[in-house]
């Protein structure tokens, strides 16, 4: 089991293979293997961060070639594309990892997972809904503005 699968097999549940649609220039199964680099190109993340998510635990197990380089399969950029998706709730990088060994450790971890992620949503929710209480504001003074434009300039052309 990895960090971007988990089945249950004597249960019959479904596969979860993590986040997102697959991206456009991505390789066929089979053939899927990319360099450290193709991989910082297709996700803007630099090498030098996908080395450290994998010296923390948050991509383990990247395959390696022969001469040691690190091959990264579509699998790890679905997972890749997870990782950024919780970096933009803002959720620590620590409850990542954490997130990450639970869900190498299996299926059993599926309510602590589940309870991490209800969570980390209650944030998205509420920083949401801050969010737009900070747009109605600029709206307003938007709005101010541009009617305090349109009178200034009735006034210029009398």
């Amino acid at each position: 089991m990895t960090v971007t699968e988990t089945t249950g097999e004597d249960t019959g549940a479904r596969t979860d293979t993590c986040a997102g649609p697959p991206q456009g220039d991505r390789r066929p199964d089979g053939a899927d293997k990319y360099t450290i680099s193709e991989v910082a190109a297709l996700t803007g993340l630099s090498a030098h961060t996908l080395r450290w998510y994998e010296r923390i635990g948050l991509m383990p197990h990247i395959d390696r070639s022969h001469t040691g380089q690190r091959r990264y399969s579509n699998r790890d950029l679905d997972w890749l594309a997870l990782v950024g998706k919780l970096r933009l709730t803002g959720m620590p990088v620590a409850d990542m990892v954490r997130y990450a060994e639970m869900v190498r450790e299996g299926d059993h971890t599926y309510a602590d997972r589940f309870e991490l992620l209800k969570a980390t949503r209650e944030d998205v929710v509420a920083r949401i809904a801050e969010l737009q209480g900070t747009l109605a504001v600029l709206d307003r003074k938007i709005g101010f503005y541009a009617d305090a434009g349109r009178a200034l300039a009735s006034e210029r052309s009398r």
